[in-house]
């Protein structure tokens, strides 16, 4: 689990403009923007089949990080215990996350990142690509139109999730 903050909802000033053959062979975008405010991704990945549950919200406080736990908790069969690999944010650990998790006695168990570990948390993988591929460069008309599309992104993400395959290397075997 992990959280992408400040995700911008940017909106043209211009309508953009059609290629041209010959000349300009992609759209042309005026460099000028609207800023519309910003949204915050909270997103989970299932490291045996891919599968993501993601929230977006304009703040990623200890609620919106309850509120995610909820949905994993009713995701999943009731007699699984899930295992979260986290970072320290304060979210995750806060009163009110701690109040909640008390509810759930032996549900989940966290495995928290070393502090500059974020490598090791896989949904950090999901958020680059989410960055390279359907939040590049993204224009909206509004914040409602920029979590929508964000939530179609990860329908399409589930559509053909990818399981992350961790192996050894051989250093060894590769300096040969």
């Amino acid at each position: 689990m992990d959280e992408k903050p400040g995700v911008q909802s940017l909106a043209t000033v211009a309508p953009d403009l059609p290629p041209v053959p010959g000349k300009h062979p992609t759209v042309s975008r005026d460099y000028e923007y609207k800023r519309l405010g910003t949204v915050s991704i909270l997103a989970a990945l299932d490291l045996q089949d891919g599968h993501v549950i993601a929230k977006v919200h304009e703040c990623h406080r200890s609620r919106e990080f309850v509120g995610l736990l909820k949905e994993i908790d009713t995701y999943y069969p009731p007699e699984v215990t899930i295992r979260v690999v986290l970072d320290n944010h304060s979210a995750h650990i806060s009163k009110e996350t701690r109040a909640y998790l008390a509810t759930r006695p032996n549900r989940f168990i966290y495995v928290h990142t070393p502090k500059h570990g974020s490598w090791l948390d896989l949904v950090e993988t999901l958020f680059s690509k989410m960055s390279r591929t359907f939040l590049k460069q993204i224009r909206v008309a509004s914040l409602e139109e920029l979590k929508d599309r964000i939530q179609k992104g990860v329908m399409e993400i589930n559509a053909s999730p990818v399981v992350h395959q961790w192996r050894n290397f051989d250093f060894e075997s590769e300096s040969a």
